[in-house]
């Protein structure tokens, strides 16, 4: 029974890096943008906000492409659903303010740390993922922080940059982990 969970995961490793590296060049791009852009509600601002959990979305669906685990898969799916619902509370929340996107980034932040929290456990025995677990765990904490700065006198947006460039860091550490892991396999 284990070889045939280390043949799966082989089968499985090689996307996942490649999808791990994506996410990170994404990330650190996007982080960059809203640095630029600053923390005016711009057009463009809204749009590198809508689009960071859009991208989320379709990173989580090419994942369950690969995903054969019922309980892995079930996360992702919840992974789509809560980024998609994020995208749309963005883009809603940004006709508001400030405030209103870091609560709903924040929520979002939240839910979808638990996730890959959870998803890095399952994941844990193709080796790589205590990044991912690390990761979703400081996703939550986050979350809580966006939260919390919703509330002060001047939000800033600028605080998002840290998180995605952060995430994206997590990321490339995966997929460095997952290459040494097939490595030695």
């Amino acid at each position: 029974m284990a070889s045939t969970a280390s043949a799966e995961h082989v089968g499985v490793t090689p996307a996942l890096r490649r999808l791990y590296v994506i996410r990170f060049v994404f990330a650190a791009a996007w982080a960059v943008l809203l640095l630029l852009s600053g923390s005016d509600l711009t057009v463009a601002t809204k749009l590198l906000l809508f689009i960071y959990p859009a991208f989320d979305v379709v990173a989580a669906v090419v994942d369950t492409r690969s995903a054969r685990a019922d309980r892995l898969v079930k996360g992702l799916y919840t992974n789509i659903a809560t980024s998609s619902l994020a995208a749309v509370g963005v883009a809603v929340a940004s006709a508001s303010g400030v405030a209103d996107v870091l609560r709903v980034w924040g929520a979002w932040a939240v839910v979808s740390g638990l996730v890959q929290l959870l998803v890095g456990v399952v994941r844990r025995p193709m080796g790589g993922q205590w990044a991912m677990i690390v990761s979703g765990g400081i996703s939550v904490l986050a979350g809580g922080s966006f939260l919390r700065s919703a509330s002060q006198d001047d939000p800033s947006l600028t605080t998002l940059a840290g998180y995605a460039a952060l995430g994206g860091i997590f990321f490339l550490v995966s997929a460095l982990r997952l290459s040494r892991s097939t490595g030695r396999g």
